[in-house]
């Protein structure tokens, strides 16, 4: 699948996954994936944890309420350093979105399936603090999503997107040329 393909094929899947493991190589790769995403001023805010132990996994699903992905047999948390890049400026929200969206393009790319929770994660239960303990994280860290990964079950449905001529314009804001 080319880069194009898959950007056309993500959509988050919120459904069930097949119980079938994901191979360690699958994800090195999309863990490399997010590795390889920009980083403002390189200062490689973003660090990950993949989960693919059944026993770690389910002591973070327990601290999840609602559930989200607890079928899904792996999980790639993704942590954050608020490190100013430049002057007063830090870039640890851009940097973290960008190797977010490499990993989903890398997950689709491999045939998996995943969702970003990051909001679930990071309100004001402060779930992702919970996951942080259960993974050792150091304070100087911020678990600020995870991503389940796993074969979907059902077929993923694309959302409705609005049209290009709703969304994108050329050469100033809702010109016709």
């Amino acid at each position: 699948m080319n880069v194009l393909e898959a950007i056309s094929k993500r959509h988050s899947y919120r459904g069930k996954f097949k119980p079938d493991s994901i191979p360690r190589e699958a994800l090195i790769k999309i863990v490399q994936a997010g590795l390889d995403a920009p980083s403002g001023c390189n200062k490689q805010t973003t660090s990950f944890i993949a989960i693919d132990d059944p026993d770690v996994l389910q002591s973070i699903h327990a601290v999840i309420d609602p559930p989200i992905g607890e079928t899904a047999p792996a999980a790639i948390c993704v942590l954050t350093q608020r490190i100013n890049a430049y002057r007063d400026r830090c870039f640890a929200v851009q940097d973290y979105a960008a190797a977010i969206e490499n990993m989903l393009l890398a997950i689709t790319a491999l045939g998996y399936q995943s969702c970003w929770y990051e909001g679930h994660i990071t309100d004001t239960d402060r779930i992702g603090d919970k996951i942080a303990r259960i993974l050792g994280v150091p304070e100087d860290y911020e678990l600020v999503c995870i991503l389940p990964v796993g074969v979907a079950e059902d077929e993923p449905k694309p959302p409705k997107k609005k049209t290009f001529e709703e969304r994108a314009w050329f050469n100033g804001f809702r010109k016709e040329n």
